[in-house]
């Protein structure tokens, strides 16, 4: 009972603000222009502003752990390829990108630190999980949502040059290097600095949830059903089916293993639905899939915790 309230706590007020944001596009109080440039400034200054100082305040090298980071980062590519095989089976090609990245990406540097802290009282092994996982999620959801956008251009050598300008002038991953550079030099970080962009971050969830919620079309959202539920099944059922018994058998236990369950069954981050649409996509399909991982993953995390924990893994 105590896990199934620690993760309807962490899950269920995410899937509130979204509801709040539909509430208020209802009474008027948000409409699409106001959500549009929410949108946009959660994109392009509060996700980088999270993303970095999630990353820039990590010390990654005193708990460093080759094989852990190794296979964190491999087993994320190996779900991102799984997920692009699946999305070809879907016969409307433009929702290829945002059924990949919403069936692959987790919420993983907010909910990783938060459910280790909760367990063990520090952080753990979430900051190398992070290091490992978050910026090849970020990295090939832009990949990803610039080659599989709804409206496709001929491949030839000018698209790919203006695809990899957009990746490499994309906020996040801006954001991203800037936070791994600053760690990994150990730059200082003055009080001021750090709350100034604690602050900028904190904007991030809120606001891109209640967009997300204002922007939300419930009979698209119906008329999208089948892959945003095939996506969700994988998010929070299949990767922990196939890949936790491999983390076990590889000798990952305590933090180690719930790590690695945030990072393969915890519900899909609300920044695929801004980066999707910021990326010329429609957005319907990523919204559903974060509500509904949202909803589940309160129930599902805690079946795995439940299980874990009986075999005396964590």
């Amino acid at each position: 009972m105590e896990n199934l309230i620690f993760s309807l706590n962490a899950t269920v007020p995410i899937f509130f603000t979204m509801i709040l944001g539909f509430v208020f596009r209802k009474v008027g109080l948000m409409d699409e222009e106001f959500t549009n440039k929410a949108n946009k400034f959660v994109f392009q200054a509060a996700l980088p502003a999270l993303l970095f100082s999630d990353l820039s305040q990590a010390n990654f090298r005193d708990v460093w752990n080759g094989t852990f980071v190794a296979y964190c980062a491999l087993t994320t590519i190996i779900c991102i390829v799984i997920s692009i095989l699946i999305s070809c089976l879907w016969k409307d090609k433009s929702i290829q990108g945002e059924f990949v990245q919403g069936a692959y990406r987790s919420s993983a540097a907010i909910l990783g630190i938060a459910f280790i802290q909760n367990i063990y009282g520090t952080s753990g092994m979430a900051p190398l999980m992070i290091i490992a996982s978050v910026p090849i999620y970020n990295v090939m959801a832009v990949v990803v949502l610039a080659f599989l956008k709804p409206e496709r251009e001929r491949l030839d050598g000018t698209l790919i040059k203006k695809t990899l300008k957009g990746i490499a002038t994309n906020p996040i991953i801006l954001g991203i290097l800037a936070g791994v550079i600053w760690s990994g030099c150990k730059l200082p970080c003055p009080p001021i600095l750090i709350k100034t962009v604690d602050n900028l971050g904190k904007l991030a969830t809120p606001l891109g949830l209640m967009a997300m919620g204002a922007a939300f079309d419930a009979k698209k959202a119906f008329g999208k059903i089948k892959p945003a539920v095939t996506a969700t099944v994988l998010k929070l059922v299949v990767w922990c089916v196939v890949f936790l018994p491999v983390a076990v058998m590889l000798g990952f236990r305590q933090e180690e293993l719930i790590a690695i369950l945030v990072m393969l069954g915890s519900a899909t981050t609300v920044s695929s639905y801004v980066m999707a649409r910021n990326m010329g996509h429609e957005g319907v399909l990523a919204s559903s899939i974060v509500m509904l991982t949202t909803f589940f993953s309160g129930f599902t995390l805690t079946f795995w915790l439940y299980l874990l924990r009986s075999m005396g893994m964590i």
